[in-house]
């Protein structure tokens, strides 16, 4: 038996108890998403559907709302920032502006490779996967990302939560693999591949070398090492990433959102399944006629609509069921579950009413964002990083991006946590700027408060860059010195005019007048540096 199978069936019982947990959470929620591990080959049986749909509802807004903060469209997650410690502070602007140019092409370049990929697609997939059972695996293959639910995959972490360990298990048609392997035996349970014999498992055995500190890993099938599966790779940038959505200390595994409401949604689902049932049977009709009555059921139920008929209308009666205000009971219950599940999973509910504003929307939303920040912190560290730094390490190899000096240079994340904390700082800045406006006057805004600082730091809230977007100190001083000087001249012909006009300006009564006016003008003119002589 080869030793992936045994370490991932050693490692399994340490995964069921997490796997039964996600099992039922999925079934509450996406019963498609996370299936038990029962067999190699995935059973063909229908899936059981829950009563509600609050439960899917809430999981896809929630991994929408990860996806979009962690891998925004509009704009780039991470940027390429000099260390100010290896540079000297007075650095030439000129010199910083072309690194800052040079360092945004680049992040466009990354930017545009992912785009054109299928990344955000598989990062959607994983973040419900993280939401419903607390783990997800991505592996970062050339041609694309590739998830692997709970049920396919078991890790080994020590203490402290380091990766030692990593083994999935997959099914591969023997034409992929494209190997003579050994025919399956008869009595070989562990080969049983339910009816479809081309396909065989397949386990890719992932561990960290101490010796080397590299992540190091290769494929078997049925007790052999594949050829050519062996592979390797740097320890802070390795293709395989096991994330997790919660921690808890010592477990190998982690903790999913909807584990954390699991109650309110098993309590949901049954009073749902109790009011669809109930409304069901509250909504059939059927007529009663006394046995001691003229009017006979055959007639009744040929009568047609308008139709008159003979009989006594004490006669007939219609069964009720009579639950309406336990029925009202349920449904407020339901209604107050809904809206405990809806705001923990940061689903935008609006107050319905005619003077709901603009403004109260917004604040909804950016209350909504800010409950994100404990939910980014552990996916920046586990997922961003190692994701941006694989990717930098792949273009690097691919020359489609120049090597970058790590001593100088660094990506620092800018979406995520510290996109809301940038967030935060654009609010806080706006309120402290109209405060000072309406408590004090716009004359002591505009005494006290930079324009110029007050305009990059809100450009740097919002992750804008103000290259050649918003003018230097060097431009302002040059473009006032030109107001300045076209001023003074303006302001000097206009004298000169009015000294013109004057009578002692005419030279029929002051000969002098000329002489005076030239010596006046000459005053505004800026005198011309000599040009030094050459020595004989």
């Amino acid at each position: 038996m080869s030793k992936a199978k045994e370490r991932y069936d050693a490692l399994v019982t340490n995964r069921a108890g997490f796997l039964n947990t996600a099992v039922q959470c999925s079934k509450l929620t996406l019963p498609y998403l996370v299936q038990e591990d029962t067999s190699s080959k995935p059973s063909k049986q229908t899936l059981t559907q829950p009563w509600q749909s609050v439960g899917a509802k809430s999981v896809v807004t929630l991994a929408a709302k990860l996806m979009l903060g962690l891998l925004p469209p509009q704009t780039t997650f991470f940027k390429f920032q000099v260390r100010e410690d290896k540079l000297d502070e007075e650095l030439d602007p000129i010199v910083r502006s072309e690194l800052d140019l040079s360092f945004s092409k680049m992040e466009r370049m990354v930017m545009d490779y992912i785009a054109a990929s299928s990344d955000r697609v598989v990062v959607h997939q994983a973040m419900k996967h993280l939401i419903v059972s607390g783990n997800a695996l991505i592996f970062m293959d050339k041609t694309g990302l590739k998830n692997f639910p709970l049920n396919r995959y078991v890790v080994n972490r020590d203490g402290n939560g380091n990766v030692l360990e990593i083994i999935t298990k997959e099914l591969i048609s023997r034409r992929v693999l494209g190997k003579e392997l050994p025919v399956k035996q008869p009595n070989d349970v562990s080969q049983t591949t339910s009816s479809d014999d081309d396909d065989v498992e397949v386990y890719t055995y992932v561990r960290l070398d101490e010796k080397s500190g590299r992540w190091v890993w290769h494929q078997e099938c049925q007790d052999m090492i594949i050829a050519g599966s062996r592979s390797t790779a740097p320890k802070n940038a390795s293709p395989w990433l096991p994330l997790r959505f919660n921690t808890v200390d010592g477990e190998d595994y982690g903790r999913g959102r909807v584990e954390e409401f699991l109650g309110d949604l098993r309590s949901l689902d049954g009073l749902a399944q109790a009011l669809v049932e109930g409304s069901a049977a509250a909504s059939k009709v059927v007529f009663l006629v006394s046995p001691s009555a003229t009017t006979k059921p055959q007639t009744l139920a040929n009568a047609g609509n308008g139709a008159i008929i003979q009989g006594r209308p004490e006669d007939v009666g219609v069964v009720q069921v009579g639950k309406t205000a336990d029925f009202g009971t349920a449904a407020q219950l339901a209604k107050d579950i809904e809206n405990r599940l809806l705001d923990a999973f940061l689903v935008l509910q609006i107050r319905q009413s005619e003077r709901t504003t603009a403004e109260e929307v917004r604040l909804t939303q950016l209350e909504l964002e800010k409950q994100l920040g404990g939910l980014f912190s552990l996916l920046t560290i586990e997922f961003l990083i190692p994701y941006l730094n694989r990717t930098l390490l792949v273009l690097q190899r691919t020359n489609e991006l120049p090597k970058i000096p790590k001593d100088i240079v660094r990506p620092a994340i800018v979406a995520g946590v510290n996109a809301l904390g940038r967030g935060q700082d654009r609010e806080s800045l706006t309120a402290f700027i109209q405060t000072i406006a309406q408590t004090l006057g716009p004359e002591s805004l505009m005494k006290f408060i930079d324009p110029s600082e007050a305009i990059k730091r809100l450009a740097a809230a919002q992750g804008i860059d103000v290259l050649h977007l918003v003018k230097t100190e060097e431009v302002l001083q040059q473009a006032q010195q030109q107001q300045q000087q076209a001023a003074q001249q303006q302001m000097l012909m206009k004298q000169a005019g009015q000294l013109a006009s004057a009578p002692m300006a005419d030279p029929t009564k002051n000969p002098d007048a000329q002489e005076s006016i030239s010596q006046f003008l000459g005053q505004g003119q800026q005198p011309k540096e000599e040009e030094p002589t050459q020595p004989a």
